[in-house]
């Protein structure tokens, strides 16, 4: 083994070793005492079934990671990239077309290994709390969607990426850059009306005074709101959510039917005046800008490591190429790819902050955000004491219990 080859070792064990660190710690953090905001909210029962769930996906999630690193290891170790690489090279296809077919088999192969995993957390795990409502017809209708979506959406790009590496030049970074970074503005825009309606149904909220509410509110903080929906999330889980997606005509709020039915109208409007918040506060674009150029630097280190034989060596393989550089570059990148993404994630815990008072300080009954975070907690099982460790490396989100009294004390300051 090389250094190339010591150094992505060093670095996967590494990586595992700080996530298991973390769930240890996490669940030692795990408080049987309910905290005084909750009071009244989550009920005892409730709140020890939250600790069961904690501990039972932290098992989970701990077998599963473990799992996937030793299949890793197995298949690299045993030349298991070469073996794959030499088939498809077999077909006599030219290097695009190869390179879609190898990536394309790594992903089904990695896809089926973890079929049992998705199968377990779906009808064993989350139908044992109580979340499940996926029947195997959804579930199997999923995979299908999914995988036709990945060779119709994901094929066509990596062939791009793979060819502008081949053909590109010196540049060929920046046109595969540029050309990626035009197809994810074009699939975001389509996304909501194209592609997310294939899983989900979206269904206009109708009149009424929870649409009125709403509208009333989005005209009082200047936001062009047209079109507001309800996703029919029950036919999966319990879980309630909202979210804020595309953008120009075809950006959209959509409410879970599963958070309309459990929450009152005021805590459903505060939570809009949060989605809303993320927008007036270029959280969304900020995000995109950052995504955008994290990926351009990512394909200008490939372009520099593109068909480096001591990388090849490293994973025993006997021939270089573009598609397996790929792969083998995001490998070295790991701990980059780490590291920045616990700096995203506290920029997305700062926007998240950033959003809950700008619904406080926008809402008259901003106070009702903290009521729907409250309810959600309860409903999900959420852990309200987790390790700021494992906060750090794993939320996106603040935990529950600072944004709650963060929202409290700023609708304390705005009523003065």
């Amino acid at each position: 083994m090389n250094v190339y080859g010591a150094l992505i070792l060093l670095t996967l064990l590494v990586a595992f070793l700080v996530r298991l660190v973390a769930d240890i710690l996490n669940l030692r953090a795990a408080s049987p005492d309910i905290p005084e905001q909750f009071r009244g909210v989550y009920e005892g029962d409730a709140y020890r079934r939250s600790q069961e769930y904690l501990r039972a996906n932290t098992l989970f999630s701990i077998t599963d990671g473990a799992f996937d690193l030793f299949l890793l290891l197995v298949f690299w170790f045993t030349g298991g990239f070469n073996l794959l690489d030499r088939f498809v090279r077999g077909f006599g296809f030219d290097t695009v077309v190869t390179g879609v077919l190898f990536t394309g088999a790594l992903l089904l192969l990695q896809s089926l290994v973890g079929l049992p995993f998705r199968i377990y957390n779906t009808f064993v795990l989350e139908e044992r709390f109580g979340f499940n409502k996926t029947t195997p017809q959804v579930f199997v209708a999923d995979l299908l969607k999914t995988f036709v979506l990945g060779i119709l959406l994901g094929g066509p790009l990596l062939a791009l990426i793979i060819w502008f590496f081949e053909h590109g030049g010196s540049l060929a970074w920046f046109w595969a850059w540029a050309g990626v970074t035009l197809f994810s503005l074009l699939l975001q825009y389509v996304a909501p009306t194209l592609i997310m309606p294939i899983f989900n149904k979206f269904t206009p909220l109708g009149e009424g005074s929870l649409r009125k509410a709403i509208m009333d509110y989005a005209a009082s903080v200047h936001f062009p709101l047209a079109g507001i929906y309800v996703i029919d999330g029950s036919k999966r889980s319990s879980k309630a959510n909202a979210f804020f997606t595309g953008f120009g005509r075809n950006k959209r709020i959509a409410l879970f039917d599963t958070l309309i039915a459990n929450h009152t109208q005021d805590e459903l409007v505060a939570v809009l005046a949060h989605e809303i918040g993320h927008y007036r506060k270029k959280h969304i674009l900020i995000s995109m800008v950052l995504s955008t150029l994290n990926m351009g630097a990512v394909f200008f280190l490939l372009s520099l490591f593109m068909n480096n034989r001591l990388l090849f060596d490293a994973f025993y393989m006997q021939e270089t190429s573009v598609y397996a550089s790929l792969l083998f570059f995001m490998l070295l990148y790991t701990p980059v790819e780490f590291i920045l993404s616990m700096l995203l994630q506290m920029l997305s815990r700062h926007h998240e902050f950033q959003a809950d008072h700008f619904a406080v300080s926008t809402y008259s009954g901003g106070m009702a955000l903290a009521d729907a975070l409250k309810k959600l907690s309860r409903a999900n099982l959420s852990n309200l004491t987790p390790h700021p460790f494992f906060v750090f490396l794993n939320y996106s989100h603040p935990p529950v219990l600072q944004r709650i009294l963060r929202i409290e004390a700023g609708a304390a300051k705005h009523s003065l």
